[in-house]
């Protein structure tokens, strides 16, 4: 008799712990039940997606292409929109009765007179019209950003060089995906797209900035991280600092430039 009171007592224990074991899991299962989200109601009216606020600004194209919300940095007429970057003395490279200018071996870089941060740029070059030297040596020149940042200018035409120095390169940084360079007796065309490093009240870089740019039509540079400033000797810089000029390099080659503007984004 003790062993069968016994058993009866083991087989409750056993059941009730079951059941609780079975409860537990049910509310478990409930639990997960409740924090799977409801679908959504499905979309049937191509409105309920449409956003029409805001508007994007309309921008127009003048005789030459410009962008309405573009300034003028060169237009063949005048360099008043630049300066020495030596010394603020007026800019005196040589204007030509083409609307073109050329870099004067010795005056210096030129810089224009107002500060940028985030741009657009568009410009056009060509190599000098005496094809002399070779790497380095031929049409060098370049665009900085900032003072700080440089796309390089270089007669990349049948003409080898180190990689993350020739045309497009972010200089001694990024070398261009392809080589897009045209013969020397043809204009090149850059379309750059940077964005400024940012800083904060301590001095500290806080955002990496960025270049993209298309040659001659050809995507060359992806969105890049700048790493800080292209210099020629040693690594990149970091030195905190706000907007600043564009700068066209003289590096003693008759380079020649047209159709210079920017949009400031």
């Amino acid at each position: 008799m003790k062993t069968i009171v016994y058993l009866f007592i083991v087989l409750a224990i056993t059941y009730s712990c079951k059941e609780k074991t079975d409860t537990n899991k049910i509310k478990e299962q409930d639990k997960k039940e409740e924090i799977i989200p409801t679908p959504e109601k499905e979309i049937t009216d191509p409105k309920q997606t449409e956003v029409w606020e805001p508007q994007p600004k309309v921008v127009t194209f003048n005789e030459n292409n410009i962008p309405s919300d573009a300034i003028v940095l060169f237009d063949g007429s005048n360099l008043e929109t630049w300066m020495s970057a030596k010394d603020s003395t007026a800019a005196v490279w040589t204007i030509n009765p083409d609307q073109t200018m050329t870099v004067k071996p010795g005056a210096g870089d030129i810089q224009t007179r107002q500060n940028f941060g985030s741009v657009q740029l568009h410009l056009e070059w060509s190599a000098p019209d005496v094809l002399e030297g070779e790497g380095q040596g031929r049409g060098n020149s370049g665009v900085f950003f900032q003072n700080k940042y440089e796309v390089q200018i270089l007669d990349s035409h049948k003409n080898q060089t180190y990689a993350n120095g020739q045309a497009t390169s972010i200089y001694k940084q990024h070398i261009p995906l392809v080589n897009a360079t045209k013969a020397p007796d043809q204009w090149q065309t850059y379309d750059i797209i940077f964005h400024a490093p940012e800083f904060d009240a301590e001095g500290k870089k806080i955002k990496s900035g960025s270049f993209t740019v298309i040659h001659n039509g050809v995507l060359v540079q992806d969105h890049v991280e700048i790493l800080g400033s292209t210099e020629y000797i040693g690594p990149p810089k970091n030195e905190a600092h706000g907007k600043g000029p564009i700068k066209l390099q003289d590096h003693g080659n008759l380079v020649q430039y047209r159709k210079i503007w920017i949009r400031e984004l």
